[in-house]
């Protein structure tokens, strides 16, 4: 096996973990030197291919996974978060995470068998999901499948990163920046060194995780645990934190899916841009009263909606719904009042 590897120079480096039967391909999983040994940023998907790619890397890179000082985890997603444990199996590592996505961790994983399913379900059912698509949700409950959540190999982390924290790793800056949205508790680790060519036009590096990719727009979806009673809008964390990394300038951009990239202001504007115009969209939809489901059905996507494969359209509702709590937080947009499942039309 041969692994995609990248020496950035300054010693960081990418390695390019497989994920399996996913168009994203990979995530890119940083290496970071540090006086007390290299850490990583990420761990990629918890599989037997992905952790032998993983070590090979780490091969590659002149180390063996005992030799791992840590890990930081930009978000609690699984292909970013999956192999973590096998990694602390391996090395001892301490593993850190912003704790809104180790609440999210820990939540899931103290469910009760199948809860989950039961929440997607009725969530599915408050947007408007037919029948034909809440039917193999209803039949998983039943047969009792479904009963664990994505996720569980995972290690829940032992150290927190709190927002604006200066790292504790000798040798380097690593500054910790809260960017949420994409899940509750994404962030963004600025290194706060001159780019090692000398390159102008920006300060340091900037770990991204998924906040900012060069050629794909995140996916903005909903994670509040299904007891709270506060209604977050995530897309408007998303928005405040992309102008905060606008703000930053750094000089390159090292995301975890794709490849590097320069210029952050000009990606920053166009997501923003993008994000505006899918609002727009939305409020016009609006002028007569849909629900959730018919939104995201009529909304445009990378293809048609009859194409969507069944997991991704529950993806795509989610993104409807974060767009329409956006809406109603700027009073562009309500609920029909009595309506069930929800209707909700513009203002």
């Amino acid at each position: 096996m041969t692994p995609q590897v990248t020496d950035h120079k300054g010693g960081v480096w990418s390695i390019a973990v497989p994920i399996p039967d996913n168009p994203l391909g990979h995530t890119l999983v940083h290496l970071l030197e540090t006086d007390r040994g290299p850490v990583l940023i990420d761990t990629g998907w918890d599989d037997p291919d992905s952790w032998e790619t993983l070590v090979a890397g780490l091969s590659a890179c002149g180390f063996a996974p005992a030799d791992l000082h840590g890990v930081l985890i930009t978000h609690h997603h699984p292909d970013h978060h999956g192999l973590s444990a096998k990694v602390r199996e391996a090395s001892g590592a301490w593993i850190a995470m912003h704790a809104a996505d180790t609440a999210v961790v820990r939540r899931t994983r103290e469910a009760e068998p199948g809860r989950w399913l039961d929440h997607l379900t009725a969530r599915l059912v408050t947007a408007g999901a037919p029948d034909e698509h809440l039917a193999p949700l209803r039949e998983a409950r039943a047969q009792g499948r479904g009963r664990k959540p994505p996720g569980q190999g995972a290690a829940l982390p032992d150290r927190d990163i709190g927002p604006g924290e200066l790292l504790d790793l000798p040798g380097r800056r690593v500054r910790a920046i809260w960017t949420p949205g994409h899940t509750p508790g994404h962030v963004c680790l600025h290194l706060e060194e001159e780019h090692p060519s000398g390159r102008a036009g920006g300060f340091g590096r900037l770990f991204s995780g998924d906040h900012l990719l060069p050629g794909i727009t995140p996916h903005i979806g909903l994670y509040e645990d299904p007891e709270e009673t506060t209604v977050p809008d995530p897309l408007g964390d998303y928005l405040d934190s992309l102008e905060r990394v606008g703000r930053l300038a750094p000089a390159e951009v090292l995301p975890a899916h794709q490849h590097a990239f320069t210029d952050a202001g000009g990606r920053v504007r166009e997501l923003i841009a993008h994000h505006e115009a899918r609002l727009r969209q939305l409020r016009a939809l609006l002028r007569e009263p849909r629900t959730p489901w018919q939104l995201a059905t009529a909304m445009e996507w990378n293809r048609p909606w009859e194409q969507i494969p069944y997991a991704s359209r529950n993806i795509a509702v989610s993104e409807a719904e974060a767009h329409l709590r956006r809406l109603v937080k700027q009073g562009q947009a309500e609920r029909v009042p009595g309506s069930g499942p929800a209707r909700y039309q513009a203002v």
